[in-house]
This record gives structure tokens, sequence and C-alpha cells, in this order.
């Protein structure tokens, strides 16, 4: 985690536009030859993209987008001590999840709290494709209509618009539009004042925490009693909401603001005109604006809601303010005067039409991507599930299977696999006897000079029939030297035993190789947009990658299992109190050697009674007694853990 900090230090020192460039809309930061030269002079290195300096590049990209492109109080806020992601749709914390990459520790380095160890993935998946595992979907928003084209060709669903119980009668004035973002705060303040003192209740909408101080501090120079409604005191927002349309009463909030609930009207406030929403900014999604919209007018209450923007905030200034801005240059409009032009506010939602096709047509560049990755999911959980749940293998191809049987069958196709690989060439007196040898010697346990003499007899026995033959007889006496294998484990270790054994092997392969294949398939698709530059597409070449890596993952997985299966030791071990608290009672060591027990002593640590129940040579041992074998350590925290 030094590294982090490191880079925490030295990236401040890099100038915009000199030694990096930032673009926005594409949410990147990209170093310049002049910044490399900066990074490279800092740290005292010739070459950052030499071998011994490329793990540093990853740390230089991460804490370059902490530092440009997260602003605390916006995409993110420190409290406890941690660095916690705020949900820029609805303005709440999102405790527990973390930015992946290493950009969670960047925005720690860069914050000063505690940077904590980078997470592995052990399972991935999309909303979209979480959704789509449901046999029926359905669902009911106030703001569906803005997204239906999405909800159509995502989930091939129809957005269907059912009347209001009571007659709408809310006034949805056209958005006031000022020149610079100071005019727009002034006037903002300057109407929630007015309205304060008439009476009328205000709900003001910002985007961000920070934007949502920062109009507090403006209310209260000017003597405008008010409440904030932010990630930062979300607990208080029942409380809030309940008084939001009282009299008088103003709130600032975020895009949180009791979305779902009817604000209530207080007494006197219906002939004030209702409840006035404020909203500070366009967001990036109608439908967020239309939510904002809808905390006002509910029921057949009267309210009314307008936008106050500016050229200066993000959405515009981004997506759409030159244009804008040359519109109302034409029109000759003084800094601090604001238009309501349909012309200009129909340019306005052009723009956020579209900001939102930029991000759906990214959701559904990632879609793409994660639909080839989930057909190897469900081929994966599939697999994973028919092992725990009823100790099956269950592939595609082969249909369910025994999975003692299944795993005889591997036996056979790894000896197969191992066969043709060495004598793919040449004559049979060329071909790599002793490799075949040394590999399954190595596998089974079986001693080299028992498998090269039984290696030997089926070549030279095969020899007068021609290389087809002399193939054919090696592989059958490999696949004999592993099924014999196998079953001297179950007479070793007993049937329910090696059963046992068998389950725990798969599971534990079949995770830990499944995770780094997650980690495989996210690099790949980091560097595949590459492949566009020599015309192909990006999207096939990954799907065919893709493919030949999940062949390669299947591969690995089953020959882990049958190598655990050979060389594991099944230890059983008594739960607290003689109770075992899993069905699967061994536990995998991947060691020829018999392992400690919880009694100290080498060998099995529970024994079996000819009914199967365990019983435990220590059960006189209490968990808080010091340990049998003398380390002094309670018996809980050493042999009994």
């Amino acid at each position: 985690t030094d590294l982090y900090q490191r880079f925490a230090q030295l990236v401040p020192q890099l100038e915009e536009n000199g030694h990096y460039n930032i673009d926005e809309k594409r949410k990147a930061v990209t170093l310049t030859d002049k910044g490399v030269e900066k990074i490279e002079q800092l740290l005292g290195i010739s070459n950052i993209y030499e071998e011994q300096g490329i793990r540093m590049v990853h740390h230089l990209e991460q804490a370059l987008r902490a530092q440009t492109l997260f602003h605390k109080d916006k995409e993110y806020v420190v409290k406890d001590g941690q660095v916690m992601i705020v949900d820029e749709f609805t303005g709440r914390l999102m405790p527990g999840r973390r930015y992946s990459e290493g950009l969670h520790q960047a925005l720690e380095a860069k914050e000063g709290v505690e940077v904590q160890h980078e997470s592995r993935t052990l399972a991935t998946i999309t909303f979209q494709n979480f959704f789509r595992l449901y046999d029926n979907l359905a669902g009911m928003t106030g703001t569906a209509v803005t997204s239906a084209e999405e909800f159509e060709k995502v989930y091939n669903l129809e957005v269907v618009v059912v009347p209001t119980n009571q007659t709408m009668i809310r006034k949805d004035k056209p958005d006031k539009i000022f020149m610079s973002e100071q005019a727009k705060v002034k006037a903002v303040t300057s109407e929630i004042k007015r309205r304060h003192e008439a009476g009328q209740p205000v709900l003001v909408g910002t985007i961000a925490i920070e934007k949502s101080e920062m109009l507090s501090a403006m209310l209260k120079k000017e003597g405008v009693t008010h409440e904030v409604l932010n990630a930062k005191n979300h607990a208080r927002e029942a409380e809030i909401i309940s008084k939001a349309g009282q009299r008088g009463a103003v709130t600032i909030s975020t895009n949180m603001a009791g979305r779902g609930t009817d604000i209530k009207l207080g007494e006197g406030v219906t002939e004030l005109g209702g409840l006035f929403v404020l909203g500070t900014e366009r967001h990036e999604a109608r439908r967020i604006d239309n939510q904002l919209r809808g905390r006002s007018g509910r029921q057949g209450d009267p309210g009314e809601s307008q936008f106050y923007v500016s050229m200066d905030d993000d959405m515009l200034r981004v997506f759409g303010g030159d244009r804008m801005k040359k519109i109302m240059e034409g029109l000759r409009v003084p800094p601090d005067q604001p238009i309501e032009n349909r012309l200009v506010s129909k340019s306005l939602e052009g723009a956020q039409e579209r900001v939102e096709g930029h991000y759906f047509d990214m959701r559904k560049q990632v879609l793409s991507y994660d639909d080839v990755l989930n057909k190897q999911r469900e081929a994966i959980y599939t697999l994973r599930r028919g092992i725990m749940m009823k100790g099956v293998w269950k592939e595609a191809k082969s249909g369910e299977q025994d999975l003692h049987e299944r795993i005889q069958e591997l036996l056979a196709e790894q000896a197969e696999q191992l066969v043709a690989t060495h004598t793919a060439e040449g004559k049979p007196e060329q071909w790599n006897i002793e490799e075949i040898g040394e590999v399954l010697a190595a596998v089974s346990g079986v001693a080299l000079a028992q498998v090269r003499a039984k290696l030997d007899t089926a070549r030279n026995d095969g020899t007068r029939e021609g290389p087809e033959a002399t193939r054919e007889g090696l592989s059958r006496v490999a696949t004999e030297i592993l099924t014999t294998r196998l079953a001297a484990r179950e007479e070793e270790l007993g049937a329910e035993t090696l059963k046992q054994l068998e389950r725990s092997a798969s599971l534990r392969a079949v995770d830990t190789h499944w995770m780094e294949h997650l980690d495989t398939m996210d690099y790949l698709r980091t560097g595949i947009g590459l492949r566009g530059y020599g015309q192909r597409d990006p999207l096939v070449e990954y799907q065919k990658e893709g493919f030949q890596l999940f062949q390669k993952l299947l591969a690995t997985i089953k020959a882990t299992v049958v190598e655990v299966v050979f060389k594991a030791q099944a230890v059983k071990t008594e739960q607290e109190q003689g109770v075992a608290r899993h069905p699967v009672a061994a536990s995998v060591t991947t060691s020829d050697q018999q392992k400690p027990s919880a009694t100290g002593q080498t060998g099995a640590a529970a024994k079996t009674d000819s009914s199967g129940q365990l019983h435990n040579p220590n059960k006189q041992v209490g968990r808080n007694d010091p340990c049998p074998c003398g380390n002094g350590k309670k018996f809980k925290k050493c042999h009994g853990a």
C-alpha cells in the first residue's frame, strides 16, 4: 500500500493541459509525454514503462484518476475513517461497495485514511443479467417513460402509462437559464428567500453533496432557516421529509429527497400554491429530474417546479454547452439576466437525450461483453451447483453424471491427452515415453520405475501393429495406472470419505480457477478495443478468445480435481460437542503426509464407529482449557480451532 501513498503525493505536482489531459465525456484522463517525463524525474527512474517500472504505471494511472475525476462529497464521502461511494442517482451512501483495480485504494491514499488491501473478485454479474435470472420481470415507477427504449431492448418489456389517481395540477415552469454559475446561485438564493418569507415551502434539489452544503452556507448568510438532506445525514431523512411541506419550510436535498413518499402539505400551504420544487441543475438523466418534480403536486395537490441552470453546469458544459452558449450570445443576454426561451429549453432537453443515449450505448456495450461471460457463468454455476447439492458433475455436452463416475472418466481423458501430446510427432521410437511416465508418476504417486515398466511393455506389444495400435496401448496402460490408483485410494480412505474428498476437491478447483478466470477475462476486456485499429470487431475477438480461455479453464479444473483427489489427505474433524456443522466432514490438505490433528498427534483427529458416528478422543478438553499439545494457548485457539 506504500505505493498508493507515494503516488498520492506525486500526482498533485502535475498540471492539467501540460502534464495530463482530462476527457470529461469519457471520464478518462491521459498523461502527456511531458507528464511522463515529470513523473520519471520525481521517481528518479529513466523509463517508467520498462519492466522494472511497469508496476508503477498501474499506481500512477489510478492516482491520477482519483485526483482528477473523483471529488470528495460528490462521487464519495469520507466517514468514520473510510472512503464511501455515493450513488450518483440516489445520492445515498453505498457502504461495503468499493471501486476495483486499485482505484479505491488510490482514493484512500488521496484522503489520508488507512489504505486497505486490494480485494479479489469471487463472482461478477451485471444488473441486467442478474434481473434476467428471474422467471417473471415487471415493475412500477413514475419515471419509466424516458427509459422505455432501454426497457424494450434489454428486457423485452413494454412501458405502459397508468393515469394518475387525481388530476395533476402542478405547474412545471420552463427552465431559467443563466450565463454563469455565480449569477444562477445568486438568483436561486433570492428566489428561496422570497418564497420562504411568503410562507410557501420550498424543496431545493442539488446533484451533489458539496453543492447542497455550499447553498446551505449562502442561505445561512441570508438568515433563511432550512434543513439539509444528503448522504451525510440520511438517518434523519424521514423526520426532515415529514416537515418539508409545512408553512415556510426550506429543504435542501441531493437526489435522495424522499423518493416514493408523499410530502404532506401543512395548513394554509394549498392557498400559497403548494410545495415549490427548485432544481439547481439538470441531471444527466431526465428521469432523475422528473423524480424531483414529482415531490410536488401529488394526489391532486397544487404545486410548482422550475429548474435553474447555467452554462457552467457540468452536464451542459460537457454535452452541449457550446451550441447553447452561441444561442444566448446571439440573443445578447446579460450575464445576470435569466432567459426562459423555448428554443433554449428544447436544446437543453436535446442535450439530456444525447447524454442518455451516450450512457445507454455504454451500458449496451458492457452488456454485450457480459453476455459472453454470462454463458460461461451459467455453465460454471450449473457445474458448481450440481457438485454441491447432488454430488453430480453436470456439463452441457455430457449431461448429469455421478461425480465418482465422472472422475473415473476424467482419468481416462487425462491419460489420452497426455499420450496424444507426447506421441503426436515422429515414429514410435521417437516418442517421448519418458515424459509420459514422469507425469503419470507425479500425478498418481505410483513409483516411476513401475510406471516405466508398464509403458515399455505397452510400446513393445504395439510396435508390430503400427503407431496407432501403440498409441492406443499406451493410453490404455496410462488409464489403468490412474484408475487402479483411484481404486487404491478408495480402499485406503473408504468409499464415503473418498466421495467427500472428491466433492471438496471439485468445489475448490471450480472456485479457485473461476476466480482467476474472471481476472483474465477482465484483462482481456480492457485491451480488446485496440483490435478495432486492425479492422477487427473487438466484440467478435472477445467472443473467440473468451471461448478459448473458457475451454482452458475447464481443462485446468479437471486436471486440478484429479491431482487433489490423488494427493490430498482427508482428515475428519469433529465440530464443537461432537456435532458436525457441514455435511462434508472432510477437510482437504495437499500433502502426502498426514497433518497434526486436534489431538496434537499425527493421524485422524476423529474415529468413526460402525454407525458412521464421529468420536473425539479429546472430548474431555474444554474450549477454554489449555491445549494438550503444550504450547500454552487455549484449546479453541489452537488445535480446537
